[in-house]
């Protein structure tokens, strides 16, 4: 049959089937109105001279697949023992994420019934998200459900492998879809903050058009590391590190199940054992499950083929938990922050604690010191003058022992002030003064009180009945100092302070009677 016998018509609308069924061949671009669409059959035909039956023969050597049938593609026998292979190998956390919100463990607050994230989850409608926590609270188990429910093609990058390349022709290929077949993309960006600024900005044009919805997973709070616009066009999801409990289901659920957990192996795991697992792990379901399987893999079978895993067991086989804690990111800012309150509110207790964990994590001790000179003097203030004295000693100390020693005087200063009496007055005064210098009319320096240190300050009146108040019965005088009444320092009755407040009571007494 020769190519001229083909229909045109006929033709170029097997062409376009063709196009859409490959996106490889697609076209962003709408056909203007009154034209054929042009797909890369009929450049073939048109540029090449190449006959219809070729241009058939080509894309179907092309794809392997027989481009005129609309059933299901089935895979081989061979690939999909590679996959299950590959299934087998993965570490037991990852093949017991869950596959649906029932399965879900923690996280009640944004998952439980009714919630909104689980209402737009079971509803998919899905709009752009960023989930936020520490690592193994199931940030990507949670996109992996949404993967799995939704209607939209779900494609997924990495801020650790993927570039600006990968991400247009991501964004490319949403576009393409939406145009072609109305489809939705959703594009899930694991560990998003690892993008800088200009690879965020990339994302920024589509997300606002709606090509794709986004949805990133990160350890870092979004309002630090992800841009303004992403974060003011994404709902903010925290997810908390799993309770105990939490993580007791999880291993107990990874015990039972025969088909992706340890179900299959015979393992009598002590009740002792499990709970000590889920107390280091610390909130995190990777490392409690991955210690499970390490425990269950090395641990020989007893004389009754049944591997028995005891406390014992348990302790050789989770490491030592490594704090979360970062140099500049949440857990710096929210410990430091939880240590001052501490002090602040006299739980000396609980600021040893926070105090411990800054050592442990490696924090730097003149950090640490200058933020106790600080509480010292904006919480103890004048309750306890030598709170501040010590404070100072404790910095000049840690400054020049450093760690570990510099534990005993940061420790003692920490003591010292959250046990001592607590004042703010002196720091309420300044910002009430700095308040008041900002927003009122400036006050010009009295005549008596201004400088007599230069030719001619006499012949200017300056200095003239300035009263020395050394002069005076308890090296006070009475006169007018600010040429306006104001008042910024309240003294409380709090330690040393309440016998600031009594002598300040009579000497302003006796000021204020003389302005009457």
């Amino acid at each position: 049959m020769k190519d001229s016998v083909w229909p045109t018509d006929a033709v170029e609308a097997a062409i376009a089937m063709i196009c859409q069924r490959l996106p490889a061949f697609s076209y962003r671009q709408k056909p203007r109105e009154g034209t054929r669409p042009t797909g890369a059959g009929l450049l073939l035909v048109r540029r090449f001279g190449l006959g219809w039956l070729a241009v058939f023969c080509y894309f179907a050597g092309v794809t392997g697949h027989d481009l005129f049938s609309n059933a299901p593609e089935t895979a081989a026998a061979g690939p999909a023992k590679k996959e299950s292979s590959s299934f087998a190998a993965q570490p037991l956390a990852a093949r017991m994420r869950p596959r649906s919100l029932d399965e879900f463990a923690g996280q009640k607050h944004v998952l439980g019934p009714g919630q909104l994230l689980r209402r737009a989850i079971e509803a998919d409608r899905i709009q752009s998200l960023i989930f936020y926590g520490p690592p193994g609270t199931g940030k990507t188990s949670l996109a992996q459900i949404i993967a799995l429910h939704t209607r939209s093609k779900f494609e997924r990058l990495s801020g650790v492998e993927s570039n600006v390349a990968d991400m247009r022709r991501v964004l490319a290929a949403a576009a393409n879809r939406r145009e072609n077949t109305g489809q939705s993309t959703i594009l899930f960006i694991d560990e998003i903050h690892r993008f800088n600024k200009a690879q965020q900005d990339v994302l920024l044009p589509d997300v606002e058009s709606g090509v794709v919805r986004l949805i990133g997973a990160t350890t870092h709070n979004p309002f630090f590391f992800v841009n303004s616009p992403l974060v003011s066009r994404s709902q903010i999801f925290e997810l908390h590190p799993l309770t105990e409990e939490d993580l007791l289901e999880l291993l107990r659920r990874a015990l039972a199940d025969g088909e992706r957990g340890l179900g299959h192996v015979p393992i009598q795991a002590e009740e002792e054992a499990l709970r000590h697992l889920a107390k280091v792990a610390d909130g995190d379901a990777r490392k409690a499950l991955n210690s499970l399987e390490i425990a269950a893999l090395t641990t020989p079978p007893g004389s009754n083929g049944v591997i028995h895993l005891d406390l014992a067991t348990a302790e050789q086989c989770i490491q030592k938990k490594a704090v979360v804690y970062d140099a500049d990111g949440d857990a710096h800012h929210d410990t430091i922050s939880a240590f001052i309150k501490s002090m602040r509110g006299s739980d000396v207790d609980a600021a040893l604690y926070w105090l411990a964990k800054m050592i442990h994590a490696g924090e730097d001790p003149r950090f640490i010191s200058r933020r106790i000179l600080i509480c010292a003097a904006e919480d103890v203030g004048l309750a306890d003058p030598m709170a501040l004295i010590l404070a100072g000693a404790a910095h000049q100390a840690a400054e020049f022992v450093g760690w570990p020693e510099a534990r005993i005087p940061i420790a003692e200063a920490t003591i010292y002030i959250a046990t001592a009496n607590k004042s703010n007055s002196a720091y309420l005064a300044i910002d009430a003064a700095l308040a008041d210098v900002r927003s009122g009319r400036t006050l010009a320096v009295p005549t008596r009180l201004r400088g007599t240190g230069y030719a001619g300050a006499e012949r200017l009146g300056h200095g003239k009945d300035y009263q020395y108040a050394h002069d005076f019965p308890e090296h006070f005088v009475a006169q007018d100092y600010l040429g306006a009444a104001r008042r910024y320092y309240e003294a409380s009755e709090e330690g040393a302070e309440k016998k600031i407040k009594e002598r300040l009571e009579k000497w302003r007494a006796q000021i204020e009677a003389l302005r009457k």
